[in-house]
């Protein structure tokens, strides 16, 4: 309409550049509402990451080289509890209730109960993820809330229940710092079962596993090169097991926690971990949260958890013969007898 009405005083040339120069300003608001709605979509991250920053309570710190513990820590492997207690969150109850147990240097402790006992707690406040709401623990004499999480979560080895692998080789998942040469990975394959002494085939041959099997037959077989998909996605739940029990191999501590590790596994498997552990363990401290009762039978003691407390805690033959006693329940329920114990226990010391 401008240029309509100044059509007799300005030449069509420069009314042409005032149009193409409305056009671009108009572009370049609708570009500048465009980037401001964004900045606006975005800055609810920046509004979440300030949160997780200042709002989230924070782990405690790595390193306190102040209060490192001098090495060899731990040499023994000797846990003390002493009135432990522990909340997830300050509003919940506390999940674990005055808990005071002693564990020698190289014993063997299985830890049963029922569904929320409270027993994976006890590993969970072992590595300080969640911090004790009351009591103290201490490995060695060393209280761990005084060391800092690097120097505890270095001395302990753990293999969970689910077992969590990287993407990238099996190399990579079982030694990713480079520390190790590939004899010594190559060992703990073969203590741990994914490997045997004869020829290797790889990961990815499509006969190696069996269809519809949870862990690998005596014919599969893994190099150190064989690639691991993110999360072990190709591999199998009872493989991811026994790539965890070749990292405790590797890593060698003095505490080894086992997190219902087995569960995942069929028995003829559960059988050589159970070898595994009771040849190259023998001298280290252990402690399994136990889905199947017969792979704890044979160790010193058994604590059954219930209610966040210690309901029973004594040898498995005592237990046994403990009428109405819930490890005994559990026993029958079963299928395992006083008999089953002893020649257990028999064989765990030959």
């Amino acid at each position: 309409m401008l240029a309509l009405g100044k059509r007799t005083s300005i030449l069509p040339a420069q009314t042409g550049l005032e149009l193409s120069y409305i056009l671009a300003a108009q572009q370049f608001f609708s570009w500048t509402v465009r980037q401001l709605a964004d900045v606006e979509n975005e800055m609810n991250s920046v509004e979440r990451i300030v949160h997780y920053a200042r709002g989230v309570e924070q782990e405690a710190p790595h390193r306190l080289p102040a209060a490192k513990p001098a090495s060899p820590w731990p040499s023994a492997g000797r846990i003390e509890m002493d009135g432990v207690a522990l909340k997830y969150r300050p509003e919940l109850p506390p999940v674990l209730k005055g808990l005071s147990m002693s564990i020698k240097g190289g014993e063997k402790i299985g830890i049963v109960g029922r569904t929320g006992a409270g027993k994976s707690s006890i590993m969970t406040a072992l590595f300080r993820i969640v911090e004790l709401s009351g009591g103290k623990i201490e490995i060695d004499g060393v209280d761990i809330s005084k060391i800092g999480l690097t120097d505890l979560r270095q001395a302990l080895s753990i293999i969970p229940q689910e077992a969590q692998l990287f993407s990238g080789t099996l190399r990579s998942n079982l030694d990713p710092f480079g520390r190790h040469d590939d004899a010594r990975l190559w060992d703990a394959l073969k203590k741990s079962h994914l490997v045997d002494d004869g020829p290797s085939t790889d990961l990815n041959e499509k006969s190696a596993v069996p269809a519809g099997a949870s862990t690998p037959n005596p014919a599969s077989k893994f190099t150190l090169d064989s690639p691991i998909d993110s999360e072990g996605s190709n591999v199998s739940v009872g493989q991811r097991s026994l790539v965890s029990l070749a990292r405790a191999l590797i890593k060698d501590s003095r505490i080894l926690i086992l997190d219902e590790a087995t569960a995942s596994v069929d028995y003829e498997t559960d059988r050589k971990i159970q070898e595994t552990i009771a040849t190259e363990f023998k001298d280290r401290t252990i402690l399994t949260i136990a889905h199947r009762l017969r792979t704890i039978i044979s160790y010193d003691r058994i604590c059954v958890m219930d209610q966040g407390l210690i309901a029973e805690f004594d040898t498995p033959s005592s237990l046994f013969l403990k009428q109405n006693g819930i490890f005994r329940g559990m026993c029958e329920r079963s299928g395992i007898t006083l008999e089953d114990i002893r020649m257990a226990v028999k064989e765990s010391e030959t």
